[in-house]
């Protein structure tokens, strides 16, 4: 896509576009520390199938599942 394409779609200015691209381009670590955590967590799920696809969709044990349950 092109930056106005993308500002079309997400409704954005095209400036800003622009500057988030900018932004990357210039490789900041904030990017490549994610990037590398990303790859980090993609192997670890190799090796554990059961790991969560993504931390921030888990969601907590339903409650026939906690610890404790049923036991008053």
């Amino acid at each position: 896509m092109t930056p106005e394409e993308v500002a079309a779609d997400y409704q954005l200015p095209l400036e800003a576009v622009q500057e988030a691209i900018a932004y990357c381009e210039s490789r900041p670590p904030q990017i490549a520390e994610d990037f590398a955590q990303d790859e980090a967590r993609a192997v670890m799920r190799t090796m554990n199938p059961l790991m969560p696809k993504d931390e921030t969709t888990t969601r907590p044990p339903a409650p026939e599942h906690q610890a404790g349950a049923g036991h008053s």
